[in-house]
């Protein structure tokens, strides 16, 4: 394994008293970390840090307590198999509050529990099981935003949860507006926030009902939705994700004119399917963070969560009933979803590419395979009581928590272990390229 000596993203240095033999010992202390580079966190234990905590389980095996920069790197962890993990699931909906009514399954009365006992096994390496406290000293002083859709708020309640066996956070939200929330861990300086933007750009609903009975929304596809925009300039990780309000009847505008919409039904208006405008969807996203002067955050790109409708669509009684996973070589990304995965994907290469030239850097959060495979993690009815007097289709596109979901967090917290290496590099060829354009 190559070495490096780097600065890992675990939160602000410490200030030094200035007294010669500390200068001389300071200085005689960098030479040697330059040469044998030691990572303070390497060893780094899980330990519950207050009372309220819930007692790690004892699945957690020593080396996924450690920060492993080790990772290899030409393993994709975003390709394998789910495999049974008794051990799971380490949180509850009775020892978490964060969980939302329509994703709380196992309140609802979800009569199985094995959709929660499976771990993501990529092929050819080891993603360790999610280990909170050691999440929160990664992120120790920064500040993390989810801005997406409520399959994005789904995987941030996900995140509390998995965080609350350590320390639950404080509300530190500048609106009442529940589609706006930011949270703080004050034990670690550590703010998490979300910002609802369904559509990623500028939009409005035309039309409450519209040709489904699910609303008409003009999309304004070439201009920034500022509720988040203006937001996360100060942001360090910025997670963006997207996907199934696109389905929905949209009216696409560019210049403030119509240049046509997605199953609008409207008179001399061209059906340009929901592809075109979910890519120029992204794309005017992409543009918005990378003209942002002072953000020198990170951003991910959460890849579509596929749904899981069988027997009939959300709205003609399709239902997602199988209780447990498939096996990849069962199911295939193919049609719409592979559609609006390749979509995404391809304008977030782009803006990455853009981005390189201010410095910027872009991660691709791949979670759809994973998610793909697991049909049966969805709410199905069980999202509210059977009597209630509610106007609700089976949900297969949201997650039951605990859930499949609480692995993207596995995911994330792999990669931000991982960043200190790649952002290194990534300078240095950063630097380099300047050089030779100057």
């Amino acid at each position: 394994m190559k070495l490096h000596s780097i600065e890992l993203p675990f939160g602000k240095s410490q200030s030094l008293q200035k007294s010669p033999k500390i200068v001389l010992l300071v200085i005689f202390t960098l030479v040697f970390l330059t040469v044998f580079p030691y990572y303070p966190l390497l060893r780094y234990r899980l330990y519950p840090l207050n009372n309220n905590s819930i007692e790690p389980p004892a699945s957690y095996d020593s080396n996924d307590d450690l920060i492993s920069i080790e990772s290899n790197e030409k393993c994709d962890i975003f390709s394998g198999e789910w495999i049974p993990n008794p051990d799971a699931p380490y949180y509850t909906n009775t020892t978490c509050w964060a969980i939302h009514e329509h994703q709380n399954c196992m309140k609802y009365g979800r009569p199985d529990n094995d959709f929660m006992k499976w771990r993501w096994k990529p092929h050819g390496c080891k993603l360790p099981i999610f280990n909170p406290a050691q999440f929160l000293e990664v992120v120790r002083g920064k500040s993390l935003a989810f801005v997406g859709d409520s399959v994005g708020r789904n995987q941030m309640q996900s995140l509390i949860c998995l965080l609350s066996r350590v320390e639950y956070p404080i509300d530190v939200s500048y609106t009442p507006d529940e589609h706006f929330k930011r949270w703080r861990y004050t034990s670690y300086n550590f703010t998490l926030a979300t910002f609802w933007t369904p559509h990623l750009v500028k939009g409005k609903e035309a039309d409450s009902n519209g040709p489904t009975n699910t609303g008409l929304f003009n999309l304004y596809l070439d201009e920034f939705d500022e509720e988040w925009t203006t937001q996360i300039e100060e942001f360090d990780y910025l997670i963006l994700s997207a996907g199934h309000w696109f389905f929905r009847p949209m009216v696409f505008y560019e210049n403030q004119k119509i240049v046509g919409c997605h199953y609008c039904l409207l008179d001399n208006v061209t059906d340009l399917k929901m592809y075109y405008g979910y890519r120029k969807a992204f794309r005017t996203a992409f543009k918005a963070i990378n003209s942002l002067k002072n953000y020198k955050g990170i951003t991910y790109l959460r890849t579509f969560a596929p749904s899981h409708f069988e027997n009939g669509l959300w709205n003609q009684g399709g239902n997602c009933v199988r209780t447990k996973p498939f096996r990849s070589n069962e199911i295939k990304l193919e049609d719409q979803n592979l559609e609006l995965y390749m979509a995404q994907v391809e304008e977030f290469r782009k803006a990455e590419k853009e981005g390189k030239k201010r410095g910027l850097r872009y991660r691709l959060l791949d979670t759809t395979q994973a998610t793909l495979l697991r049909p049966d993690g969805h709410p199905s009815r069980y999202g509210h009581w059977p009597h209630e007097n509610v106007t609700l289709y089976n949900d297969c596109v949201h997650w039951c928590l605990p859930g499949p979901i609480d692995t993207w967090s596995d995911f994330l917290l792999e990669m931000l272990k991982r960043e200190g290496v790649r952002s290194h590099e990534e300078k240095l060829q950063y630097l380099s390229d300047r050089k030779l354009q100057s």
